[in-house]
């Protein structure tokens, strides 16, 4: 791992972007790293695209600037890869996580630099199989867990089950609990 892991999240109002990016902060604080979690977005209504940001460390951050060299990007809604330069600052080296069941359509749309990954997980279809709403945080959560290698599954679960524990029914928290699982079972290198 390097010194320190930035991400980048692409979403939209209302998908769970910010909360996915919170959540996972959470989840490697509790594993003993320095975090940050925030967004960027203004008054933008549900729908309207935004973008949020992790840092991870093994030391303490001192950076409090939007995520500008992405080591991993996570686009919520492949139909943002249309209108947004997704990879704008990567590295070679960096990581792309789409949700999205179409492979072939992403090959098409997400042009890689050399040395570049991609991954890909139908966050969306996990998310309406478990918790019975279109909103695929948890579950590109729990594929990030395990493309950075970051964070064990397990703890990512607990997290997300404290989290949403105070703010919904036991059914919702076990859904999401198991929508980060698959998350992690389902994600593949395209």
């Amino acid at each position: 791992m390097n010194e320190t892991v930035e991400i980048r999240w692409h979403g939209r109002g209302g998908q769970g972007t910010v909360t996915a990016a919170k959540v996972f902060a959470d989840a490697c604080l509790s594993s003993g790293r320095y975090v940050q979690a925030f967004p960027e977005y203004g008054p933008e209504r549900a729908g309207a695209p935004l973008k949020a940001y992790n840092r991870i460390s093994e030391k303490e951050l001192r950076k409090h600037c939007p995520v500008l060299q992405p080591d991993i990007v996570i686009v919520a809604d492949f139909t943002l890869l249309d209108g947004i330069d997704v990879s704008a600052g990567a590295y070679e080296r960096s990581a792309f996580l789409i949700n999205a069941g179409n492979i072939e359509a992403i090959k098409k749309k997400l042009r890689l630099k050399s040395g570049q990954k991609a991954y890909v997980v139908d966050g969306t279809r996990i998310a309406l199989a478990t918790i019975g709403r279109p909103l695929p945080n948890s579950p590109l959560v729990g594929a990030l867990a395990k493309i950075s290698g970051l964070v064990e599954v397990d703890i990512v679960a607990d997290d997300v089950a404290r989290s949403f524990d105070k703010k919904f029914p036991r059914k919702i928290v076990d859904g999401n609990r198991n929508a980060v699982k698959r998350g992690w079972e389902e994600v593949r290198e395209i």
